[in-house]
């Protein structure tokens, strides 16, 4: 399959007349999956596999032939079957999602009132770092509660798109507001270095180091339990992030804290300018991901084979597949597919296989829309590419 979006105008299909009369005539009662161009040749048993696992350096080569496995089983099943896999995965996901949503909400609430306690009664730079940063891990999880909801009771009339960018738009606004309570973090932390006249330590405050602590084993509970689920939902997976994060800030954080307390004074503000600092990073990269998604990323190199691949095998009437795009516009994709077909194919069945075409496309999982247009020619220049003004 041609790694760019648009295959050859050149390509052609087997009959799939011809392919069902290969597998009669080999006698299988089994029905397999239109398969025109052999792909299931390709395929690498796992014996094979094995062997290759036993090679010097042939654990990579083993690794990419499963990759292969993968995607050429995902090309030849049905799109009706990913459809229905995808429904079955989110039932089965549903219950073990709703309560990584509502355990981290219920958690975030108890430890950020016990880690605004040890900041407090300590007054150490790093654990104040933490329990900013606690505030903000029950902002997150009640804007995206509240984003959810919000999109789903949006009025198709006002927003006919859907709601289903609001979540981004909320994960970048959020990632704004915690990037700039960290900077005055930083800025306090940094006066503090700057105005100490002596070498003096802080009091070391046990129930403090003992509340943070605590912190950090329930922490580590919720991104145990979500890290297996982070596939599932994009909630989940915000919250997996954000409880990966947590583990390192409250376990740097009550580091730096004993050091400022026991080593050197210096120790607890530094602390605090290296947590405010690594969050405002980690979260940087996630809303630069946010972004890319709102700017129109292209899909997956895999996914855009299957829809080449199944609009291909889709009818014998499309004769080439002109373009294929597919991009982000929010979490989900947008489908452009320009098909070709004989100059002389009825009105009603162009309009008929195309309908279909893309009744079934937008069924897809992470598919919010698609767009199918058929022509009779593929000589042109794309088409439906905004050309830029002279």
């Amino acid at each position: 399959m041609a790694d760019d979006q648009k295959p050859s105008a050149s390509t052609s299909k087997m009959s799939l007349r011809q392919e069902d009369d290969i597998e009669r005539a080999s006698g299988s009662t089994a029905i397999l999956p239109v398969d025109p161009f052999q792909f299931r040749d390709g395929i690498v048993s796992e014996e094979q596999l094995a062997n290759l696992r036993r090679r010097k350096r042939g654990k990579r080569v083993a690794k990419y032939q499963r990759r292969q496995n993968d995607l050429i089983a995902s090309l030849l099943k049905p799109m009706d079957e990913h459809t229905q896999d995808a429904i079955v995965e989110e039932e089965a996901a549903r219950i073990p999602v709703n309560i990584a949503v509502y355990a981290s909400l219920i958690a975030n609430v108890a430890l950020c009132a016990l880690q605004m306690y040890a900041a407090i009664s300590s007054l150490s730079l790093s654990l104040i770092a933490t329990g900013i940063d606690s505030v903000f891990d029950i902002g997150s999880n009640v804007l995206l509660w509240w984003l959810h909801r919000k999109a789903e009771k949006l009025d198709p009339n006002d927003w006919p798109v859907g709601g289903a960018r609001l979540e981004t738009i909320g994960n970048i606004v959020y990632v704004f507001l915690m990037g700039s309570v960290n900077l005055v973090v930083i800025v306090e932390s940094m006066r503090t270095l700057l105005t100490k006249n002596d070498d003096s330590l802080q009091a070391f405050h046990l129930p403090s180091i003992i509340a943070v602590s605590a912190a950090l084993a329930v922490k580590f509970i919720l991104f145990v339990y979500c890290y297996s689920l982070r596939s599932k939902s994009s909630q989940v997976e915000v919250l997996w992030e954000d409880h990966r994060n947590d583990l390192w800030i409250n376990g740097f954080g009550i580091l730096m804290s004993c050091g400022g307390s026991k080593l050197r004074w210096w120790l607890d503000p530094m602390g605090a300018i290296i947590i405010a600092l690594g969050v405002i990073i980690a979260w940087g990269r996630t809303i630069y991901t946010q972004f890319e998604l709102l700017a129109g990323k292209s899909a997956a190199h895999d996914f855009l084979q299957l829809l080449i691949f199944n609009t291909m095998t889709f009818s014998e009437d499309i004769e080439k597949v002109d373009t294929v795009r597919a991009y982000h516009s929010g979490p989900d994709y947008f489908v452009e597919i320009d098909i070709v077909m004989d100059a002389n194919t009825p009105l009603w069945k162009a309009h008929d296989i195309s309908q279909q075409l893309q009744d079934k496309i937008e069924v897809l999982p992470n598919v919010e829309r698609a767009f199918v247009h058929v022509d009779h020619e593929f000589t042109h220049i794309p088409e439906h590419r905004k050309t830029p003004k002279p």
